[in-house]
């Protein structure tokens, strides 16, 4: 072999691993080697190029196609008509169409080759002597536009084709249709968010638009994928069969195809090929709407022959619609366990996807104004993942002239207290997270929680048995429960024993802390060290309940948005009508102590590991009862690690920051220096 056959030979080896890795990247989204393994033989191969400049293959993919922009596209009249597809959407038609079939192929056996229908830009690709020479688009069937620069950017496809016998076809016109893998869609359109810039509807809309672009370096930054769908002109003749030959032949000379295939031989196996794909089509690579369904013999095509726009030996077998027009009804409100209000579009019942919709969910009230949908309004509905209904368009063209504005409610459609949403916020709640019966359940299972009231006994099922019995309406009712022994023994697997249990929790639960009661309450962004340094601020309940916002702000752990919810905590007059309850049921604490100045007051500690003396919990507390902030993340803020084994990771981040470490020795020593452990 000589040298110049040795390097074509190299270079071919690597156009073909490129190839097949840029395929299994680009069109399977199954990435079989790194992107700095790709790199490397990508540029192994440009520098075997530079070196012998006379021997780069037409077909290389480290040719950039393009430099300067295109003013217009050129127009091609297609040799052989793109012609469209007609049309079924239910069995029956599809029984139709199998009829007309027979009826024109008396007594002779049909298969049928069914693939799926791809939701893309159709084109027309030319290879003379096995070299990829012109790309055009479908148009209007006579004619379409010349998008060859463009079309030779897109990864998948072939630039060179050669049989298995080392044999090419002198002319080969393969059709098919240019699609964005659902992958490739979802990064392109998260990079131009994070960008700023524009993004796209859906993936047809994505594919064509990059097609249509001037710039062929457009098309290039682009995930674009091409499939095959048949072949339109063969030179010499291809010899095929059948139509599930002729993708097969195709396959082998490296065009992509449809990820399912079926050939059937009766028309019920072609309804179940269709409700197979139809329930599997959320995991296809690609989107899809709906079934090609054609005679697979390719002479019975030819004696079946073509109307004036479409053959009459195929058809496409579409899926339900995923997008459907209706109008809004109204618009409520729902209170979610959280007290997060979340509007819901009462809709004039409409069929998608195969499902009645008469309710979709808006999300927020920013959503509501982004779309400026309101009561009246005519909407496009669309199931996304043919799952979740979203209201997808509003058409203003169609609205009534007098509809209104949407405005988040003052108050709580199922309490009446007052709704509130922080600036910043996207998200509006109730306030009156104790009194609220929609956040009932959440409100019970955090006051009666180890680390608040810690009343045991009082699980999710027994708390659902007595809202059944109608005895707790909020948390204070908890402490009425002892009035209504009787029936608390009505309760499945609830006897004396249990019973007495749970009174004698509930009483013990009376005598609390300050901070344990605040944390109790469930407040928006108060967790139990923000709960800590409440008490240990204001020194009593009174004195929180009074505070301003300015107070709030002031309190070592209150940022500005928590602050705003504390204080609309305690405006909403049913929290405190509950709080009085509670006081008056007999909680209480210990007086508070005058504050003075404590050792560690507004440090930054964090505890991670094991330690072998006591929980983390425990420790947090004592670092706490000195004044310490312990936080869970270790920043240069941090002022003190205490690290038992098995630290990990923080204690890595602390040595590289240069924080002090204490191990657990050390940490108890401290501990014993400041009275909080006993020598």
């Amino acid at each position: 072999m000589t040298e110049q056959a040795t390097i074509i030979a190299q270079m071919r080896q690597l156009i073909q691993i490129l190839a097949q890795h840029n395929h299994a990247y680009y069109v399977m989204d199954q990435p079989t080697i790194s992107d700095s393994e790709y790199d490397q033989l990508f540029h192994q191969l440009k520098a075997l190029e530079q070196q012998y400049p006379d021997a780069v293959q037409a077909d290389t993919p480290t040719l950039k196609v393009g430099g300067q922009a295109l003013s217009k596209f050129e127009s091609v009249t297609h040799v052989v008509p793109m012609l469209s597809l007609g049309n079924v959407f239910n069995y029956e038609d599809l029984q139709a169409f199998a009829r007309r079939i027979e009826e024109r192929l008396p007594n002779q056996t049909v298969e049928y080759d069914v693939e799926l229908k791809f939701d893309g830009l159709a084109i027309s690709l030319w290879y003379e002597n096995g070299v990829l020479t012109r790309g055009v688009t479908r148009g209007d069937g006579e004619t379409g536009e010349d998008i060859t620069q463009n079309v030779k950017t897109i990864r998948n496809l072939p630039k060179v084709i050669q049989l298995a016998d080392g044999s090419v076809p002198k002319l080969l016109e393969v059709r098919g249709e240019v699609l964005m893998p659902k992958a490739g869609f979802e990064k392109l359109n998260a990079d131009n968010e994070a960008r700023g810039e524009k993004t796209f509807a859906n993936p047809r809309n994505a594919a064509a638009g990059s097609l249509r672009q001037l710039d062929p370096n457009i098309a290039a930054a682009r995930p674009l994928a091409f499939y095959a769908y048949g072949i339109a002109q063969c030179e010499p003749h291809h010899g095929l069969t059948s139509m599930s030959a002729s993708l097969e032949w195709l396959n082998q000379l490296g065009f992509a195809v449809g990820e399912r295939h079926f050939v059937c031989d009766s028309i019920e196996a072609v309804q179940a090929a269709y409700e197979q794909i139809n329930r599997e089509r959320p995991e296809l690579l690609v989107e899809i709407d709906g079934m090609v369904i054609k005679v697979n013999d390719l002479k019975q095509q030819q004696s079946l022959g073509f109307l004036s726009r479409e053959p009459r030996w195929a058809t496409a077998y579409k899926f339900p619609a995923v997008a459907a027009l209706t109008t809004v009804d109204n618009i409520d409100w729902q209170v979610g366990r959280t007290g997060t209000l979340t509007p819901v579009a009462r809709l004039n019942p409409v069929a998608v996807g195969g499902v009645t919709v008469s309710n979709v969910t808006l999300h927020n009230i920013g959503e509501i104004h982004r779309l400026d949908v309101r009561v009246g309004d005519t909407v496009s509905v669309y199931r996304s993942g043919d799952v979740i209904p979203k209201v997808e368009k509003v058409w203003p063209e169609f609205r009534p002239v007098d509809t209104v504005e949407v405005q988040l409610p003052a108050n709580c459609p199922v309490c009446d207290s007052p709704v509130v949403m922080p600036e910043g916020e996207a998200l509006a709640r109730c306030s009156g997270g104790l009194y609220c019966a929609a956040q009932r359940i959440e409100a019970i299972r955090h006051f009666v929680s180890r680390k608040a009231l810690d009343i045991e006994g009082l699980g999710d099922r027994w708390v659902e048995s007595l809202l059944h019995l109608d005895l707790l309406k909020d948390v204070a009712d908890i402490y009425h429960l002892h009035e209504h022994r009787e029936q608390l023994l009505t309760i499945e697997k609830m006897g004396e024993k249990s019973v007495q249990n749970l009174i004698d929790s509930i009483e013990k639960s009376k005598k609390t802390t300050l901070a344990a009661f605040i944390y109790a309450l469930g407040i928006r962004g108060v967790g139990e060290t923000t709960a800590r340094m409440l008490a240990n601020t204001f020194q009593t309940l009174e004195a929180l309940k009074a505070a301003d916002l300015e107070a709030l702000k002031k309190t070592p752990d209150v940022g500005e948005i928590t602050a705003e919810w504390i204080l609309d905590f305690f405006q909403a007059e049913h929290n405190l009508e509950v709080v009085g309850r509670l006081i008056e049921a007999g909680i209480h604490w210990d007086a508070p102590i005058a504050p003075t100045r404590q050792p560690l007051n507004g440090e930054s500690w964090v505890v991670t590991g094991t330690l072998s003396t006591m929980g983390r919990d425990e420790a947090t507390q004592l670092l706490q009862a000195l004044g310490a902030r312990v936080s869970g993340s270790v920043s240069s803020k941090t002022k003190c690690l205490v690290a038992g084994e098995k630290a990990g990771s923080k204690l890595d981040k602390a040595e590289k920051l240069g924080i002090p470490v204490l191990n657990e020795e050390q940490f108890i020593a401290l501990m014993k220096q400041h009275g909080q452990i006993e020598n």
